[in-house]
């Protein structure tokens, strides 16, 4: 199957009050694989008239600050308007068909794709009907989840963490980031998570 795996920044958490500022998309296909660095991959950034956050989000946030701020010409940049038409264009160029209704639809993986980034997505202009996501989503927390120990679904630096990654830290980039739910669910193309059942007490 191929699946988009999606990571948004943004100024905060509130998809009424804050505003998406980095948007990043990368296309698997679990069928024919390719490395990372290889993969279709889209990125933009989002020009507002006024940014609204909270201070956490926009200091983590502060290299997207800068590189909005720049005045040279910038191909990742756009505005919200423009961001569901180019990444519709961009799926088109990788082998996505538009259904009856002339809509891509995408299956889509992400960490907290359903809480975080779907609410900001649907209030983008194009979002249903230019694009839309499938109705299952992919969350690699499932994947790593320690069924017997955890108390809550397993953050992206202790999924990162059980996959023996070299790095646990989460890069808060959005294609970084993207690039690394893809990396944490490429284990289970050839052994799915029913047959890991027995396995989950090494997951520590």
């Amino acid at each position: 199957m191929r699946y988009i795996s999606l990571d948004l920044e943004t100024t905060g958490g509130n998809p009424g009050r804050h505003q998406i500022l980095e948007l990043a998309a990368v296309v698997e296909d679990t069928k024919h694989l390719r490395p990372l660095a290889e993969l279709p991959a889209f990125r933009r950034v989002v020009r507002h008239p006024d940014y609204t956050g909270t201070a956490g989000a926009l200091a983590l946030n502060a290299r997207l600050l800068e590189e909005l701020a720049r005045k040279e010409p910038n191909p990742e940049l756009c505005l919200p308007e423009e961001l569901m038409p180019q990444l519709r264009e961009f799926l088109l160029l990788h082998g996505f068909r538009p259904d009856k209704k002339d809509c891509v639809a995408v299956t889509l993986a992400g960490k907290n794709i359903g809480s975080f980034d779907v609410p900001f997505l649907r209030l983008l202009p194009g979002w249903g009907t230019l694009v839309r996501h499938e109705p299952a989503l992919l969350d690699p927390a499932a994947f790593y989840l320690n069924w017997r120990k955890d108390s809550r679904l397993p953050t992206m630096s202790i999924c990162k963490a059980r996959a023996h990654f070299a790095d646990d830290t989460v890069a808060h980039q959005a294609l970084a980031d993207a690039l690394d739910v893809v990396q944490l669910l490429r284990p289970f193309y050839e052994m799915p998570l029913y047959k890991q059942v027995n396995n989950a007490e090494e997951l520590d």
